[in-house]
């Protein structure tokens, strides 16, 4: 019984370790280090359009797969990374870049959450002075005088 479920654990820690080894992004051939760092870079500054909230490095859908080897090819092709990001914003829009210009087309983008960070300002705001008007208005009907001077705080 000890046997059995020691094998059982093993094989889930196999599976845990080695399992995601699996899902490996491809290697691609480069003719140098420089030009792996430059497809890195490139690939970092792009977005996966499946995952959304990962680059296209990172990321290992199969439409990130083909993006990178588009990429890779273009890159191949001597186009520089203006051309490719240009290409590739024609081809998706600008969501495609992780840091997409400031355009009419993208404010909704840059200052959403700046919106939502004020609006949330503004509402915690407006809870703290209608509880503190309520315990004004508490301790009035009680009779017990707003300033206590007697307070340790």
């Amino acid at each position: 019984m000890m046997r059995r479920a020691l094998s059982i654990v093993t094989m889930m820690l196999a599976v845990a370790l080695f399992g995601s080894a699996a899902h490996a992004i491809d290697p691609l051939p480069f003719k140098d280090r420089a030009e792996e760092v430059r497809f890195q870079n490139l690939a970092r500054q792009l977005r996966c359009l499946v995952c959304q909230n990962q680059d296209l490095a990172d990321s290992d859908a199969d439409l990130a797969k083909d993006l990178r080897m588009q990429v890779f090819e273009m890159m191949r092709a001597g186009k520089s990374d203006v051309e490719i990001k240009d290409f590739l914003v024609a081809r998706y829009n600008d969501f495609v870049l992780y840091d997409p210009p400031l355009k009419p087309g993208t404010y909704l983008l840059w200052f959403t959450p700046f919106a939502l960070v004020a609006i949330g300002a503004v509402a915690v705001l407006r809870i703290l002075r209608r509880r503190a008007r309520a315990a004004v208005g508490e301790a009035l009907a009680r009779g017990v005088p707003i300033d206590n001077r007697d307070d340790d705080w």
